[in-house]
């Protein structure tokens, strides 16, 4: 699955300290040599392709990894590389990941009721190839969420509950695509924190290597969240490619 690199998962609603914490590693972690700053390839092909052939003609400071893309049912559809420079462009240019201000107020209690065996949940995603793609959603996520009800589907990213979630923020104060947030679990409970002061940029708003799911219907919020990540910042006019 294309969602790989997501922050830290947090056990509980946020202290302002604490989530500076997290911002700090979160800016250490994009420009890291496997980074999503450092993603220059992404490269689907037959699985007879090796990392040492797909390293052929890379300066010295690009890492190939081996890539598998499997389906709802964990059957192998698809092989790949990637291919990381620590050197890229984009971690040259890179200044900072703007954000919101903290403000605890956009922490939320929800309630996830898991469903007897996970649904096969159709997302799109930013490139149309080869179209939606079904994603495990072990339960619901039920929240009241500034007035208005919600009844989220988050996906399980290896055992990572990621919600990919719209609001009207985006493409105005932040990624047009939406952003996502790792859903806290809260001990052996039904009840999970939304605490979107930790919403993030998803890896396709770092590098074109990643094919990011996007946000379904039921995952769009009617109201702005002002939380969370906006939008990286580069020097010299850079733009992602």
């Amino acid at each position: 699955m294309d969602s790989t690199n997501s922050p830290p998962v947090m056990t509980e609603s946020s202290s302002l300290e604490e989530w500076q914490a997290w911002r700090a590693r979160r800016l250490t972690s994009v420009i890291a040599p496997t980074g999503q700053l450092a993603l220059i390839e992404t490269r689907w092909s037959p699985p007879e392709i090796t990392v040492e052939e797909a390293l052929i003609g890379q300066p010295a400071t690009v890492i190939a990894v081996r890539q598998e893309r499997t389906d709802f049912d964990g059957k192998i559809i698809a092989t790949g590389v990637r291919l990381w420079d620590s050197n890229s462009p984009g971690i040259r240019a890179f200044q900072t990941i703007e954000t919101y201000a903290y403000d605890q107020a956009f922490a939320f209690e929800a309630t996830f009721t898991a469903y007897p065996k996970s649904r096969a949940v159709p997302f799109e995603y930013v490139r149309e190839n080869p179209g939606p793609r079904n994603l495990p959603v072990p339960g619901e996520i039920s929240a009241d969420i500034k007035g208005s009800s919600y009844e989220f589907d988050a996906y399980d990213d290896g055992g990572t509950l990621i919600l990919a979630f719209a609001d009207p923020t985006n493409a105005t104060e932040t990624y047009p695509a939406g952003r996502f947030l790792v859903v806290a679990k809260q001990n052996e409970s039904n009840k999970v924190i939304l605490d979107f002061n930790r919403a993030y940029i998803p890896p396709c708003g770092f590098s074109w290597g990643y094919n990011c799911p996007l946000p379904p219907p039921q995952n769009r919020l009617n109201v702005p969240i002002r939380a969370g990540e906006k939008l990286p910042s580069f020097r010299n006019g850079y733009v992602i490619h």
